[in-house]
């Protein structure tokens, strides 16, 4: 791991061994980093979104179950691995939906494969730190296979944040920007704002604008009027999980634009990295759906109550999206096109 930390999402302090991520509730506002080291503290800062995206929360994951594993008391491998399990569960439990989640907690514990504690800690370390790398590469790879999909000067809509603070750098649907950024490429990006927790106002906007892009804020509900008049070339968004049949779970809001984009023939991608298919997943029936706090929609990042005291909320953190309205899915090793 020694890529420019202000290039990175989230990064292992190798001095202190604990996870350092850059806090997303806090943006555009202010950038600041948190230190984990503790069960608690991983569960809380996936739970309340501090790190999100699904390849950051996956490498958020395992560097933080190796930072939580250095501080275990157990004398005994054996009591070693059973704090590792306990541990494991509880952050797997933070957020339901996210696939990257369960696959990375998976590969650090399997990385504990025997041996003294010493031993086993080793082994987690380097099959973090490959996952960590791992990332990158896979990101990167998505923006080269996703600038097959695009031309130069083309207007992309996007929903909810898939860029670099969705993983380690690059990210997912934004990657193609980025690779075309570096080629000379220019992308018209028009952003939803995501409601309720405002991701593509507070994150996407901020990581483009903030990287020279053209981007372009707006409501979700704006959407479909764009692709109306003939403005939108490309609708690429990120995803959390995919079902076997490419059916696939992403930010509640994407159904709407994927809908939208069948009506008006607007090409609809999704960029994909490979841990997030989930092969015991048949459909997107089968994708259990986190539901959010309802303070999320009446009170978050506003100064006031909008909502009156009392009422019912309904919060599915995301949609599923039927593999009947994708036209291709971006990976990093090639494009699987469906429509």
């Amino acid at each position: 791991m020694n890529a420019c930390h202000e290039d990175l999402t989230l990064w292992l302090d190798e001095d202190s061994d604990e996870l350092i991520i850059l806090d997303q509730t806090k943006l555009p506002g202010k950038e600041e980093t948190v230190s984990i080291s503790t069960a608690r503290a991983l569960y809380d800062a996936i739970r309340t979104l501090q790190v999100r995206g699904a390849p950051a929360i996956g490498v958020a994951a395992a560097l933080g179950l190796y930072a939580c594993a250095v501080r275990f008391e157990d004398e005994t491998p054996e009591g070693f691995l059973y704090s590792l399990r306990k541990t494991k569960a509880f952050i797997a439990s933070a957020r339901p939906t996210a696939q990257n989640l369960f696959w990375a907690l998976e590969r650090i514990e399997k990385a504990a494969d025997g041996g003294t504690i010493q031993e086993m800690l080793t082994h987690m370390r380097t099959e973090a730190s490959a996952i960590f790398e791992e990332d990158i590469a896979i990101c990167r790879a998505i923006g080269e296979h996703g600038l097959s999909l695009l031309k130069d000067g083309d207007t992309l809509l996007t929903h909810c944040n898939a860029g670099r603070l969705a993983a380690v750098k690059y990210g997912t649907a934004l990657a193609p920007v980025y690779a075309g950024m570096e080629r000379g490429m220019h992308f018209q990006v028009y952003a939803d704002e995501t409601r309720p927790l405002l991701q593509g106002a507070r994150l996407t906007c901020y990581e483009l604008h903030r990287a020279g892009a053209d981007v372009t804020l707006l409501c979700d509900g704006m959407a479909a009027r764009l692709m109306q008049e003939g403005k939108i070339d490309a609708v690429i968004v990120g995803c959390d999980r995919v079902a076997r049949n490419y059916d696939f779970a992403n930010k509640t809001g994407t159904l709407s634009l994927a809908v939208n984009a069948k009506f008006f023939g607007v090409p609809f991608y999704v960029a994909a990295p490979s841990p997030t298919f989930d092969a015991g997943c048949a459909t997107g029936e089968d994708i259990v759906i986190e539901q959010r706090p309802g303070e999320e929609i009446t009170e978050g990042f506003f100064s006031a109550r909008t909502a009156p005291e009392g009422i019912g909320v309904y919060n599915p953190a995301f949609d599923v999206i039927p593999h009947t309205l994708v036209s291709a899915f971006i990976t990093e090793k090639g494009v699987i096109r469906l429509g």
